[in-house]
């Protein structure tokens, strides 16, 4: 298990900055969830989607923390202009473009935000991406299709959804 949590750890850190919207604090939530899932080891079941597993635990503790903090619906958020984010060195309208659509991706519900994250970022099926967050296949769908909505709304107005 271990070495698999190590070709992982890159997926999971870049899902928990995401989760969080701060690259301080999905350190922290990449880590606890590692040190958690190290301490679980022995309920993990050898043969299943051991990525699946860690994200559902991601999840679990990202939730956790939201409910001690009594932040719910996208509170707390830094503004992705702050967010330290690695430069492969795309083109500066590339670089552009990305901040845009992860500032309104940030922007969405907290449900629709995971949602989106796990399937059109880390590549889950909707039926992987149900059992991470464990709800029907169908509020997945339901989910992506507003956040959908909203961005094409948002990205269609040349006043980026500002009133």
């Amino acid at each position: 298990m271990r070495d698999g949590m190590g070709a992982i750890y890159p997926r999971l850190w870049r899902y928990s900055v995401a989760l969080t919207g701060r690259r301080d604090w999905g350190d922290d939530l990449a880590q606890t969830t590692c040190l958690r899932a190290l301490d679980k080891a022995d309920q993990f079941e050898v043969g299943t989607h051991l990525d699946r597993w860690m994200f559902r635990m991601c999840q679990r503790v990202w939730l956790n923390e939201l409910r001690s903090r009594k932040m719910r619906t996208g509170g707390g958020l830094m503004p992705v202009e702050e967010i330290d984010l690695a430069d492969n060195s795309p083109g500066t309208e590339v670089n552009i473009l990305a901040r845009q659509v992860l500032s309104h991706v940030n922007a969405l519900p907290e449900a629709q935000r995971q949602s989106v994250l796990l399937v059109y970022v880390e590549g889950f099926s909707y039926k992987e991406a149900a059992e991470i967050m464990e709800i029907p296949v169908g509020t997945v769908m339901s989910r992506l299709a507003g956040a959908r909505k909203k961005l094409n709304t948002i990205m269609a107005d040349p006043e980026g959804g500002q009133q």
